[in-house]
């Protein structure tokens, strides 16, 4: 171990919330202390961004009229989003994608308006104010299951909607519905594998070396037994 290492307790510690992370769909309601919901917002805005630009914006929706609103959005594009997936339409319509009316807390995530003046590591690749925006909702994601809460990642919307609906200025642009708050209890694995929608795919089938093309990966390498434990 280097000596910039966490001692055993305490890595261990970072890598069950990693491990323990689940997309929650299911709330207990109840509430989340303002002090908690406090450090756990501290930590989404610990994120890494790009040149620095911290592009999130945070929005705690208090409103019941407005959560009401924002559900119906998710429900018009979850009807959508069923008919768009054709044969498998009513194995969608049977999961439960999100808690926006049962959860204790609703946030939305949105891009800041302006973002074209961030050049800064972006001039190649503009969409890194998203990679950056989702590092903080990963930070806030890892900072609830430490505190105890669930939380699950919303994106059935039509963002414009949404936007109006917040009256959000020209620019900025909403991409995460976060529910957060009590659960019963944590999914054992992904809800989506549990229910039979995807898989989990190892390391094994994720990892190339070098090249794409080669298709090096660690199966080939001989490291998949590693990988997987």
């Amino acid at each position: 171990m280097n000596d910039h290492a966490f001692d055993d307790d305490e890595r261990a510690a970072v890598y069950r919330a990693i491990a323990e992370r689940r997309d929650m769909r299911h709330f207990s309601g109840g509430s989340v202390p303002e002090a908690a919901l406090a450090r756990m917002l501290e930590a989404a805005n610990c994120a890494p961004s790009v040149g620095l630009m911290q592009p999130w914006r945070f929005i705690r929706v208090t409103d019941v009229g407005l959560r009401s609103a924002i559900h119906a959005l998710v429900e018009d594009e979850r009807v959508r989003t069923a008919e768009a997936l054709g044969e498998r339409s009513d194995e969608f319509m049977r999961l439960k994608v999100e808690g926006v009316l049962t959860c204790a807390e609703l946030l939305v995530v949105a891009l800041t308006d302006g973002r074209e003046r961030h050049v800064f590591g972006r001039r190649t690749m503009p969409q890194m104010d998203l990679a950056s925006a989702s590092c903080a909702i990963q930070n806030l994601w890892l900072a609830a299951r430490a505190e105890g809460f669930g939380m699950g990642w919303v994106s059935l919307f039509d963002p414009p909607d949404l936007a109006d609906l917040l009256g959000m200025p020209d620019g900025s642009e909403p991409i995460a519905v976060l529910c957060l708050g009590p659960v019963d209890a944590f999914y054992a694995h992904p809800m989506l594998e549990e229910e039979g929608w995807a898989r989990v795919r190892p390391l094994s089938e994720l990892l190339i070396e070098n090249s794409w093309d080669a298709g090096a990966s660690a199966t080939d390498l001989g490291l998949a037994r590693t990988l997987d434990g």
